[in-house]
């Protein structure tokens, strides 16, 4: 079956160099503007209503191959996108270009490339972006689909899967140009974004049910695709290890700001719930060209997919946003906490009256 994909995969990007080149468009005169591209779960600044016409997007990105620690005790070594699990979020509008640089430093002991969903042709950008360690290769395409889309690496057979399950995946959102509509048609402005990044990983243990370390990338690869087969990963994470968004890295909401969710998957299935909240509004497969669904209590995810959602916060306090696999979020770590600053509402909820061993302060941390 493996020989069989590679095969696929190798006759795709033999097909690229016999197919004729039609004429691109001329893009010489559309204004030029730079991204600066951020680490998860921030996104970068955008505008939500694009001014003007289509633009070239120009963002660079490099590889990097680095040893993470995942949970204590448990390290992996991450292949990534400009050293983040997941990639950065990249914003453009429907219409524009993305000018990708893509660059992979000397230091690196594998090829990569790209494949972005949310582009038509050559495998995503794939069959025209493989480069090897030391080299550099640039990369334009028009983004015709509002959405949320996941990209990630795709070098070919074996590759894919490893390259992936190694944390090389990220997502980019294509707004339409006059900006996202809620479900009666009507315009909608969120007040912040954030990019939930899950990523499942498969490290595998020695004799004694340690989890292994491995000196580099290729030398753990055996390994962590015999572990992957079974389809139980060890840990499923939000932006790259276990309790990565906790703490003081918490995300950060107002009582009355509306928030959007873009949460991605490349490799499994998800079930995103916010405990204490709702998603307001969920774009379905990340989709913004359809309805958004109203009042979902949790919304989903498809294998490969990004998916958006909004919600504004009615209560203060402190929410969990996690896999309702509740097994992935408890014990695997796929979860999350923000932090709600704001007047709590007794209309909405109130305790009428508490057990004598009610702690109130630690129920409003916890």
């Amino acid at each position: 079956m493996i020989k069989a994909v590679q095969a696929v995969v190798g006759l795709g990007l033999l097909c690229f160099a016999a197919t004729q080149v039609a004429a691109a468009q001329d893009v010489s005169k559309l204004p030029r503007v730079k991204q600066q591209l951020v680490a998860p779960p921030n996104v970068p600044v955008h505008d939500q209503v694009a001014k003007g016409g289509p633009k070239i997007v120009e963002v660079h990105m490099a590889f990097e191959e680095k040893l993470v620690e995942v949970a204590p005790g448990a390290k992996v070594w991450g292949m990534t996108f400009n050293g983040s699990i997941p990639a950065p979020l990249i914003v453009v509008h429907e219409g524009d270009y993305v000018e990708l640089t893509l660059s992979n430093p000397k230091s690196s002991t594998l090829a990569h490339n790209v494949d972005f969903h949310a582009a038509t042709g050559a495998l995503g950008g794939a069959g025209l972006t493989l480069v090897q360690p030391g080299e550099e290769v640039v990369l334009r395409w028009k983004a015709v689909k509002p959405g949320v889309f996941v990209y990630h690496c795709a070098p070919g057979g074996t590759m894919i899967p490893f390259h992936v399950i190694s944390g090389m995946n990220g997502a980019i959102m294509v707004l339409p140009r006059d900006g996202l509509k809620d479900a009666k048609g009507k315009p909608y402005k969120y007040d912040k974004a954030y990019y939930i990044g899950e990523q499942d990983f498969y490290l595998p243990k020695d004799d004694k049910g340690n989890f292994k370390t491995y000196g580099s990338p290729a030398e753990g690869m055996a390994d962590m695709l015999e572990v992957s087969k079974g389809l139980i990963p060890t840990h499923v994470v939000f932006n790259g290890a276990v309790g990565a968004i906790t703490g003081d890295n918490a995300l950060k909401a107002k009582v009355g700001e509306k928030v959007l969710f873009i949460h991605s998957q490349a490799n499994r299935a998800s079930y995103p719930h916010l405990i204490g909240g709702h998603a307001d509004l969920y774009w379905v497969g990340g989709s913004f060209s359809d309805t958004p669904l109203t009042s979902q209590e949790t919304w989903f995810v498809p294998a490969g997919s990004a998916v958006a959602a909004a919600y504004e916060f009615h209560q203060p306090g402190l929410y969990v946003y996690l896999s309702h696999n509740l097994i992935e979020a408890v014990l695997l770590g796929a979860a999350l906490h923000m932090n709600v600053e704001g007047k709590w509402n007794d209309d909405l909820m109130t305790q009428l009256k508490a057990p004598a061993s009610f702690d109130a302060k630690a129920a409003m941390d916890h």
